[in-house]
């Protein structure tokens, strides 16, 4: 068989525990797994199967039948990849590479590389090698190139001119320390940034999402910007911004951000925490889910669990997306309509026709309005702090001074009152 010898090719294995309990159907989650495999570029899928386990065996994850009845597609399918679609220990690692003469990376693993690919700003590449760093020390150490970084990626997948480095634990410690570092100066500089930005009296819209739900295809449209738009998972990894005039109400800034995805690893979500900032400073958050996607609920429930452990609170304004209406039958596009009639809170649209986003923009701007009122405030002369703090968020409209202090008109959003009070 010929093949492409930059190409990996690469075998997908999605271990279906009967014993545990199943929030997704296992083909879908094979499904996934397929999908992120083909969003990391250099590789081939070129088979996927669901292995069934009562339980998982702790050297090798599985049992030697079914080794030897995957090693041999393998070696026929000329394999120089597996994935699978789980957490892999050290150890059956090790084993399951000699077995089987092939590279292998677990869930993390392969995420790790895609967000290693995808990765735009300074902060993100930074956050991406920490993570891998934390990954790899509690694994045995293997070739990792973004040291030398002769390619995309961080080398766990190979390629042209890979370097075998092999380095202890302190060499991995000595190097976080130093990612640390310039990754505390990278957060500074955004943290001015941010604070720029809060002087510009916009509220912040946030897009949300499952990966792949259409957010930055709803962005462009919303924006006219040009932010990547492609049919795979993680295409949009760094928070992207771009003002928006609202046809009634006021100019807001538009943010676009990462898609989640089911069981992310922990260390991700952590490195990700400041790609999500912007979803905490928000003033409302749209939350758009791929309506024609089977398992819609499931993955809206993710991002609600995701949110939740970033500090989102449930009273947090929201604004529920129902995107790709136009990948519905016309039955099920009617009953998203008329649900999206009945309730304020959810919207039905189309990101490539369309459909629906006036009516998006409509509800954005009404849950915004009053989104930035005036009020009289009177402060002492010993309210120095509060002052100031109104003087650099810019919200001071007028002030005179009194005989015991100054009477201050502001021009604030609800949130920066609440920040204000709680001075």
């Amino acid at each position: 068989m010929e093949h492409d010898p930059q190409i990996t090719r690469a075998w997908v294995l999605h271990p279906e525990i009967t014993s545990a309990y199943k929030r997704r159907e296992p083909a879908r989650a094979l499904q996934e797994a397929v999908a992120l495999a083909e969003a990391l570029p250099g590789l081939e899928v070129a088979g996927s199967e669901t292995v069934r386990l009562s339980r998982p065996h702790a050297g090798t994850l599985f049992g030697s039948g079914k080794i030897a009845e995957i090693g041999e597609k393998l070696a026929e399918q000329e394999i120089g990849l597996v994935l699978i679609d789980g957490p892999v220990t050290p150890v059956q690692q090790r084993n399951l590479e000699r077995a089987w003469k092939v590279k292998l990376l677990d869930r993390t693993g392969l995420i790790l590389e895609i967000f290693s690919d995808r990765a735009r700003t300074r902060e993100g590449v930074l956050q991406v090698e920490m993570a891998a760093l934390s990954y790899q020390r509690t694994r045995l150490v293997r070739a990792w190139t973004h040291l030398e970084r002769q390619r995309g990626g961080l080398g766990f997948v190979g390629g042209p001119g890979e370097t075998q480095i092999e380095a202890d634990r302190r060499a991995i410690d000595e190097q976080l320390v130093r990612l640390r570092r310039q990754l505390d100066k990278v957060v500074r500089t955004r943290e001015l940034h941010r604070k720029a930005r809060a002087k510009v009296p916009y509220p912040i819209v946030a897009l949300v999402g499952y990966t792949n739900a259409g957010k930055s295809t709803l962005f462009n449209r919303l924006t006219g910007a040009d932010v990547m738009v492609k049919d795979m998972l993680f295409a949009t990894l760094d928070p992207t911004m771009r003002r928006l005039e609202l046809p009634e109400g006021p100019e807001v800034i538009l943010s676009d951000t990462v898609g989640f995805i089911s069981d992310l690893p922990t260390e991700l979500v952590a490195a990700f925490r400041a790609t999500l900032e912007e979803v905490l400073a928000a003033d409302l958050i749209v939350h758009v889910r791929d309506i024609s996607h089977p398992e819609t609920a499931v993955q809206a429930e993710d991002v609600r669990s995701i949110l939740a452990s970033l500090g989102v609170e449930e009273e947090a304004p929201i604004l529920e997306v129902w995107n790709k209406i136009d990948l519905l039958d016309a039955d099920a596009r009617d009953a998203a309509r008329a649900r999206a009639a009945r309730d304020d809170a959810v919207l039905a649209v189309s990101s490539t026709t369309g459909e629906g986003v006036p009516a998006l923009l409509a509800a954005v701007s009404d849950a915004l309005q009053g989104a930035q009122h005036q009020t009289e405030l009177h402060l002492g002369f010993s309210e120095g702090r509060k002052r100031a703090w109104l003087f650099d968020h810019d919200l001071v409209q007028n002030e005179r001074q009194t005989d015991d202090g100054f009477e201050i008109t502001v021009l604030w959003t609800a949130k920066q009152e609440a920040q204000f009070n709680a001075l």
